[in-house]
């Protein structure tokens, strides 16, 4: 179990870590408004996704699920662990369905404005948006970590 519990905060670490790390850059990069920061700065939090993010979520789901099975957790009804893969899947959605195609649209119009360095309207309501969705799908896993600890204490 021992492993298994290892592999699963190590997941934690890079998701969790990652994402609000790459808020934070984001965000200090539209603060000082250089379009050259934005643009990398737009780029690195993709990139950091492929490298980390999604690297953490496979760590959670694969031993998250051994660690309750060998619990034997129940994974019907109305408990603290579906309670959390219903939030962790609506995290998921979010990150996949809205937060990634607003990163690429904001890589986009950031590297549009490297040659004006003018920042558009269009990456400032990309960014926008990306800022709202993204807390939400950073508070959603802090509530599942609330959710995990909890239960374990």
């Amino acid at each position: 179990m021992s492993f298994w519990l290892f592999l699963h905060v190590l997941g934690v670490i890079l998701f969790v870590g990652n994402i609000m790390t790459a808020a934070f850059w984001k965000v200090r990069a539209d603060i000082g408004g250089n379009a050259e920061v934005i643009h990398s700065a737009a780029k690195n939090v993709m990139l950091a996704d492929y490298c980390f993010t999604l690297p953490g979520l496979l760590l959670i789901i694969v031993s998250g699920n051994v660690m309750a099975v060998q619990a034997g957790h129940s994974f019907s009804g109305f408990n603290w662990l579906t309670s959390s893969l219903f939030l962790f899947a609506i995290t998921g959605i979010i990150w996949l369905a809205v937060l990634i195609p607003l990163q690429r649209r904001m890589i986009r119009y950031s590297r549009e404005a490297l040659g004006t360095g003018a920042i558009s309207a269009d990456y400032k309501r990309a960014s926008k948006s990306w800022a709202i969705y993204g807390t939400a799908a950073t508070l959603l896993p802090i509530i599942i970590l609330y959710l995990m600890i909890s239960q374990s204490i």
